[in-house]
């Protein structure tokens, strides 16, 4: 932030004063007519030094040198100046009353926010102006330059730095600055923060008398904040502007619309508030208007929250406005109003086929996805009328999803071929169409070349493995090297093992492994990059890594680049770097290249953590980031003293504990820490805004009682996000907000859109209101849920709520035994997502044919499923496709999770003679023994392949089913493709015995074991779980951290129960989580304590597990070295404090 050019041409992080002093080596003395001698504004600047008050100080120089020259007498003259005043400031007092008072700003915004309000209007104008003006980058003082710019964004990077700007924003800056920039103050800070900053209210404090311009600036942030706003929020928000724009409008009288075109093109998005009355009252004039002008369809594109009911008052209302609703350019204008349209009598194909152009946008809107299906259906039933299916299938847009099997089938090469532009841009493809359609435009095209490739699209991911193994080598490269290959990483891992090992079979490896790009890369072997060492670290910055690959080549790379930061700033190679390579650091070298570690938290392992932990510890714990030390055994988090608690928990809020701790013991100590810095409570929003993740660790007990009603807003805002809270922190939450909101049966529409991540809480009886009342909202909320399964309670509430809205009447014709029974609808399978596991199997027996084969895939992905429900939808099956003999690739691929119910002599009636099948099926996880058999026996009796015909991309396929394979057979798997798929196979559970014939193989690939490296360990995952116990007691305790977490769990008790205390030690927080209850109850009382130790994070070398009382090894220096961090500051932080270290404890 700041840059002193004589000392360097590098900038150095510096304190302010600091470089005003240190700079010209100025010492205090007393000079005559020193406050002559000081311009008034500087004279402030000092007075406000002797005050304490350095922010203030801070700005008045801003402010003076916006209109002055700084000259080098300056210092000079302000040290002059604050000895005539007899203050005996040295330069270490000055130093450290600095750092005491802006460390309070820093680290409690509200005393910043106090700040703010006490400074007088010119500097409040100068801090604001700090915000707003980006032009204003450096202040240039001499030899000093102060980054302007950093300052800011580290302002902007801490939530209780913003929430104070925001609140000083609206209390201030109306009164002091014109209200455009107070506007845009206001946006920048916003869109800083996470959305809970809008309360309803918000509008209690924006002026009432906005200009139009600053008006329409406002509306506009607000409109883009839309989505991170809550539902009571965007209604107070609504209820402001209208009154705004009711206040400017002309209307008179109840019967004409204060609505214009004009206020309607400033609600935006917020239009969907107006109520049904409102839209019916608008003028034909200005709704006709508003559809004229250019951006109205830009407005209307984003409505994603209007309803059936809004939407067809809007339509009405254009269509008075004699706007031909049947006329392209209107249908054009429409957004997504057009997913509503209802006046199909009489219409013609064309504008069918129009509509369904328009329609690509409806996945856009959050519900009514059954309702717009079934629109699409009507309109495809139009376009298609007296043409046949292959003369308009390149004119049904992404209706062509909802084409049956039979109908794509019967679809003609030449017609898909003809259509193929827009097939291959179509969204929403289930896997088994994208066969069909793939098999008929190679048909048409005969041979797979690059140009066939790259017309295909989303269409790739059908083509067979075979034929993208048996491609041209030329022809993939192209395809590496082209945009078809963003395309690449929706193939499936046989697939993608197809193209890789024809790129890496023979030829220009090297090259082929440059042009591999993003997470394609990670399916190269360890063996291949044996093979081809020559790389640079230029080649891998867009390319993922898989850990074993980043090991060997961050090793690689380090014996021929000797500057640490070009190995560090590329790419995910920072994954490759050991505690060897940490600890080989300088003190300086380190301190320098943290920056890289820091900004890839996530990609590091809790291993490589602990190791970045230990060496802050050693070489300059003063300035240690805080989060580090929940990474070390509990005696060095229990040091942390109270007047570092706060940078404390932001440092740990920042990141993620489960990650971060991986021992539940150990985490609880942590959560301890956190409590005890809390006083178990959290007073207010500046609070919650300081704990950040921390929020989802709470204890239920500070949930219920210790979040104040002042914070329960923006906790609960926070709490949202959490995907893993605990049956006590769920249970306190649900006390909340009953004592908050009451009963569900009293919600309102807000509210329950509010809490709709909550409503899992809450009983059957207490949704049953919820659901009656507001039934679109419920069925949307429980839509979204798709990160866990949710509670079965919920999901009946979900099944009862869609059954009651049911708008059809049961078939009047149904299946024999099926009396009585409800029948599952497309409709009800696509609104009910996971609730579909609700239906009893009859029901799902008694499916209507063309329900079960418009849904089977949706079907095939519920997890809920039972067995005898998943044997219903099998025997469904039958019924619709005939035996499982006559099945083909692309009804197996549709089954999902229903193929798990086919027995093992109806897996041996399917034809797997395709890899692609067999790959389908091995991706579901819960096949028996005996069913993983029959798969695999007939992929090879199908096939005609033998055990040592298998390809790599075989191997890959055939996944969890090679665990099936005889011991005598596992020898025939040919090492030239095993050795390029160790990797996936390393991730296969399977026996103990399986695993160690895999190590022998294993054996003849990478050499003895003794001789395996980091790279190789990681690279076997739980194959390295076949070691031998003498095998596993030779190897070097510092290769344990590198085993895979999962094949330690895969290692038999009666194995790892010889590893010795020192090699348990050195397992790593994250293997050492991963022992079992079995393998633990196999050790002795010394090997429990080692295990206990790695849990902790201790270390063996007693130079880094000093006790709590040691002195720190190494103090920075005052001139460190750049973006080396001094203090704990987490925004200004470093470059506003003095550099003068101050220890911690």
């Amino acid at each position: 932030m700041f840059n002193h050019r004589r000392m360097s041409q590098e900038p150095r992080t510096y304190s302010l004063f600091l470089f005003l002093f240190l700079s010209h080596a100025v010492v205090c003395r007393r000079v005559p007519n020193s406050r002559q001698d000081l311009h008034p504004l500087l004279q402030k600047m000092a007075e406000e030094i002797i005050e304490g008050s350095y922010l203030n100080a801070l700005l008045d120089l801003i402010q003076f040198q916006s209109s002055h020259v700084w000259t080098a007498d300056l210092p000079h003259r302000v040290l002059a100046y604050l000895n005539s005043r007899n203050v005996a400031f040295t330069i270490a007092s000055l130093q450290a009353a600095m750092e005491n008072h802006l460390e309070q700003r820093l680290y409690q915004p509200q005393k910043l926010l106090e700040d703010l309000r006490e400074t007088d209007a010119q500097r409040f104008r100068t801090a604001m102006k700090c915000l707003l003006e980006d032009k204003k980058d450096h202040l240039e003082l001499e030899d000093v330059v102060i980054d302007l710019r950093e300052i800011r964004e580290r302002a902007l990077q801490s939530p209780g730095v913003i929430r104070s700007l925001f609140l000083i924003t609206l209390e201030r800056c109306f009164q002091v600055l014109n209200a455009l920039e107070c506007v845009e103050i206001l946006g920048r800070v916003l869109r800083r923060s996470s959305g809970s900053f809008i309360q309803p209210d918000i509008t209690q404090r924006l002026p009432q008398d906005l200009h139009e311009d600053a008006f329409k600036n406002l509306s506009a942030v607000f409109k883009e904040l839309y989505d991170q706003t809550s539902a009571h929020s965007q209604r107070a928000l609504y209820s402001w502007m209208t009154g705004v724009l009711q206040t400017s409008s002309k209307a008179t009288g109840d019967s004409v619309s204060w609505v214009s075109a004009e206020s309607l093109w400033i609600l935006g998005r917020y239009m969907v508030h107006l109520s049904f009355e409102e839209i019916s009252k608008i003028s034909p004039i200005e709704i006709g208007l508003f559809i004229s002008y250019d951006n109205a369809t830009k407005q209307l594109d984003t409505v994603y929250d209007i309803t059936p009911e809004l939407a067809h008052a809007f339509l009405e209302r254009i269509s008075s406005s004699n706007f031909d609703m049947r006329n392209t350019s209107t249908i054009h204008r429409l957004g997504l109003l057009v997913c509503f349209y209802d006046d199909l009598e009489f219409l013609d194909a064309a504008v069918a086929q129009v509509l369904l152009h328009q329609m690509i946008k409806c996945s856009h809107l959050r519900g009514f996805q059954a309702s717009i299906q079934k629109l699409k259906a009507n309109l495809l039933d139009i376009a298609t009328e007296n043409q046949t299916l292959n003369e308009t299938l390149g004119c049904l847009s992404d209706a062509v999803v909802g084409l049956t099997y039979s109908q794509l089938e019967s679809l003609s090469p030449e017609a898909v071929h003809n259509a193929i532009s827009t097939l291959n841009q179509v969204s929403g493809w289930a896997k088994s169409q994208v066969i069909i359609l793939s098999a008929k435009y190679l048909a048409h095209e005969k041979m797979l070349s690059f140009y066939n490739v790259s017309q295909m699209g989303v269409l790739l991911a059908g083509v067979g493995t075979q034929a993208l193994y048996s491609m041209d080598r030329k022809d993939l490269v192209q395809v590496l090297r082209s945009t078809v290959s963003q395309h690449l990483p929706d193939l499936s891992p046989a697939q993608q093992q197809g193209v890789l090992s024809k790129l890496t079979e023979a030829g220009d490896t090297a090259s082929a492994l440059v042009d591999i790009q993003g997470v394609f890369f990670k399916g190269v072997s360890l063996f291949d990059l044996w093979r081809e060492p020559v790389f640079n670290s230029t080649v891998l910055k867009e390319k993922e890594l898989r850990r074993s690959q980043a090991l060997f080549l961050y090793e690689l790379l380090s014996k021929t680049t000797r500057k640490p930061d070009e190995l560090l700033r590329t790419g995910q190679l920072v994954k490759g770097v050991r505690c060897s390579h940490i600890e080989a650091m300088s003190a300086d070298s380190f301190l320098v290249h943290f920056r890289y570690f820091e900004n890839n938290l996530s990609l590091l392992s809790p291993y490589q953590v602990n190791c970045l932990a230990w060496k802050y510890w050693k070489v300059s714990r003063s300035s240690m980031p805080p989060f580090l030390l929940a990474t070390l055994p509990a005696r060095y988090l229990a040091s942390v003293p109270a007047s570092q608690c706060v940078p404390f928990l932001i440092s740990l809020g920042k990141s993620q504990l489960d990650l971060l701790v991986l021992d539940s013991h150990k985490k609880n100590l942590v959560l301890g820490k956190v409590q005890q810095c809390l006083d178990d409570s959290i007073a207010d929003e500046f609070a919650v805004d300081m704990l950040g993740n921390l929020l989802c660790h709470l204890p239920a007990a500070i949930i219920e009682r210790g979040i104040t009603p002042r914070a329960w807003a923006a906790a609960l805002h926070g709490l949202r996000d959490c995907a893993d809270l605990s049956p006590e922190q769920k249970a306190a939450v649900r006390r909340r907000l009953l004592e908050q909101h009451g009963l569900p049966q009293n919600w309102t529409a807000e509210t329950t859109k509010d809490l709709g991540p909550f409503l899992v809480l809450f009983s059957g009886d207490e949704l049953t209101s919820i659901t009656t009342k507001f039934p679109d909202i419920f069925q949307q909320t429980a839509f979204k849920m798709t990160r866990t399964l949710p509670p079965k309670e919920f999901l009946w509430a979900v099944f009862e709520s869609v059954q009651n809205s049911r708008d059809e009447s049961p078939s009047s014709d149904p299946s024999p035994g099926c009396h009585g029974v409800v029948i599952p609808s497309s409709d009800d399978i696509l609104k009910l997502a996971e609730a579909n596991a609700c239906w009893t199997p009859d029901a799902l027996l008694s499916m209507e044919e063309d329900t079960f084969i418009r849904n089977v895939e949706l079907l095939g992905m519920v997890k809920g499923f039972s067995q005898p429900q998943l044997i219903a939808l099998k025997e469904k099956a039958i019924q619709v496709w005939g035996m499982p003999f006559y099945w083909r690739q692309h009804h197996i691929v549709s089954l999902g999770r229903i193929a798990l119910a086919l027995n093992e002599s109806e897996l041996e009636q399917l034809d797997l003679s395709s890899i692609d099948t067999v790959a389908s099926l091995t991706q579901q996880t819960e096949w028996t023994p005996g069913q993983a058999k029959s798969i695999l026996q007939g992929f090879l009796e199908d096939s005609g392949y033998t055990i040592q015909d298998l390809k790599s991309f075989h191997l890959v396929g055939l996944g969890a089913t090679l665990c099936a394979m005889n011991i005598t057979e596992l020898p025939l798997i040919k090492i030239s493709e095993f050795r390029v798929v160790v990797a996936r196979i390393g991730t296969l559970l399977c026996s103990t015995h399986v695993l160690a014939e895999f190590k022998r193989k294993a054996e003849v690939v990478f050499g003895d074991p003794t001789k395996w490296t980091s790279s190789i360990l990681q690279e076997l995952g739980t194959i390295a779980a076949g070691l031998t116990k003498e095998e596993l007691q030779m190897l070097d305790k510092d290769l344990m951290p590198y085993f895979q977490p999962s094949a330690v769990k895969c290692l038999p008790d009666e194995i790892f129960k010889e590893l010795s205390p020192e090699q348990i030690a050195s397992l790593g927080p994250e293997n050492a989580a991963a022992v079992t209850d079995a393998q633990r109850r196999q050790l002795s009382l010394l090997q429990r304590q080692s295990l206990q130790q790695a849990l902790d994070g201790a270390k063996t070398r007693s130079w880094l597990d000093a006790p709590q009382s040691a002195s720190p090894t190494r103090i920075p220096s005052s001139r460190s070295p750049l973006g080396v961090p001094v203090c704990w500051g987490l925004w200004l932080g470093c470059p506003l404090l003095a550099s003068v270290p101050k220890a911690l404890w």
